[in-house]
């Protein structure tokens, strides 16, 4: 009976025609955006109400103090005690939280990769212990001896380790050294798997060893510089993540130990005293036992916890470092010029366009946070002064209220706000400026 009804070529249309409908609903279906708005959470609508009662009315950058605690404990716990703690400047460009955390972590060693920042360290503390971070131009170097204030206690050729990546640099602060008949400790930067310039043979390393030794009376040696973030992205193809990420460590740090014992052995008049071998940074410090001749970790970022820093090897830490931003207008739907008549339609097909927002600026490296649902309306157009932001109504926001958004990484867009918002127990608890850009 039914294969003759299926025979039959108007039953035959019908159900096909009723086939493709149920497909096409389904599709619809699958592929229609689901509403991903939510309020705030309890700690974002306590933070929103302390803004509004007591902020500045404009976007503000805010530390947490009490998460930022929480990431110190954690770090003070996982890093081996064979290890000094330096404190990545440029990744917490403020004074008062570079001194908050060296004091918290009792270190005095900092990592410093701008030269207005090294001329700051310099004339506003007597005890930072400083490494550059990356070569200078010579004429940084230059600027920063002119930009010494006088009566300083700081002594640049006690608590600066400038760095060199190769002979060529070497001679031109040799150069400069003996013109203005000073000593600069060296500190010489080695390849041990980035691949972003530095000494990759022990021949190169030989050479700027050779001319340091030659010239003691301007140039010290200081140590090693070995940046090893790659090991933190090495790429599993069989085994587990944890493991390549391993392995690649232990390269890193076989190809560290031969420019060390290499040194070591036929320069061992310079391997005298305390010197430093830096490595690590905010992705591999914890993978540190001491067994390496490093001796020196450089970090900063992860103490925030930006979302560039959302890794595995950091799952204990805690965001500290948010964007917050004023609601300016609130409009239903989304309406676009020269298509104002289907604009609407966006909203009854994406709930997550019901509401417009105009927030206070925008254009910021940091992803919309809270509330949840939050995206940026790209066929408006981009914007630093006003961007539009589009979410459901479930977000619940009104004029005046708070979006929150996550920075992506915290060196640069620590800078961009003035000064920066210290929080405890969700109360604002001070306003310190930040280093100038």
């Amino acid at each position: 009976m039914i294969y003759r009804k299926w025979r039959n070529p108007i039953m035959k249309k019908k159900i096909l025609t009723l086939a493709i409908i149920i497909i096409a609903l389904l599709f619809i279906i699958i592929i229609k955006p689901a509403d991903k708005g939510k309020p705030y959470s309890t700690y974002f609508a306590n933070l929103n109400a302390e803004l509004k009662n007591n902020g500045p009315g404009r976007p503000v950058i805010i530390v947490d103090l009490d998460n930022l605690d929480k990431n110190l404990a954690i770090v003070k716990k996982q890093l081996h005690p064979s290890m000094k703690f330096r404190l990545t400047v440029k990744s917490i460009p403020c004074p008062w939280l570079i001194d908050y955390i060296l004091t918290t972590m009792n270190s005095k060693y900092v990592m410093v990769f701008h030269g207005p920042d090294i001329t700051y360290c310099a004339n506003n503390s007597k005890d930072y212990d400083i490494l550059l971070g990356k070569p200078m131009p010579i004429n940084a170097v230059k600027e920063f001896y002119n930009s010494l204030k006088p009566g300083i206690h700081f002594n640049p050729e006690k608590q600066i380790q400038w760095l060199v990546d190769t002979p060529a640099r070497l001679k031109q602060y040799y150069d400069f050294a003996k013109q203005k008949n000073i000593s600069m400790k060296m500190s010489i930067e080695i390849d041990v798997g980035l691949h972003r310039g530095g000494v990759k043979t022990v021949e190169e390393l030989d050479q700027m060893l050779g001319f340091i030794q030659k010239n003691s009376g301007n140039l010290t040696f200081a140590g090693f510089m070995g940046y090893d973030v790659h090991s933190a992205s090495a790429i599993s193809i069989i085994g587990s993540k944890k493991k390549a990420i391993q392995n690649a460590f232990e390269d890193s740090m076989a190809r560290y130990m031969t420019f060390y014992n290499y040194g070591k052995q036929k320069y061992h008049g310079l391997f005298k005293g305390e010197l430093t071998f830096n490595s690590g940074g905010s992705h591999t410090y914890m993978l540190f036992d001491g067994k390496s001749p490093v001796n020196d970790i450089a970090m900063g970022s992860a103490l925030l916890k930006p979302s560039d820093f959302d890794k595995p090897l950091l799952s204990e830490l805690v965001e500290a470092l948010f964007v917050a931003t004023p609601v300016l207008k609130r409009l239903e739907g989304t309406t676009i010029p020269f298509i104002e008549g289907i604009s609407n339609l966006m909203a009854k097909w994406n709930p997550n366009r019901q509401v417009t927002y105009f927030i206070y600026g925008g254009g910021w490296r940091a992803h919309y946070y809270s509330p949840e649902g939050l995206i940026e309306n790209t066929i408006y157009g981009f914007s630093t002064n006003q961007a539009i932001v589009n979410g459901s109504r479930a977000t619940a926001l009104h004029v005046d209220d708070y979006i929150f958004l996550l920075p992506t990484q915290s060196e640069a867009i620590m800078r961009e706000f003035g000064d920066i918002l210290m929080i405890r127990h969700g109360k604002i608890v001070g306003r310190y400026p930040a280093l100038p850009q």
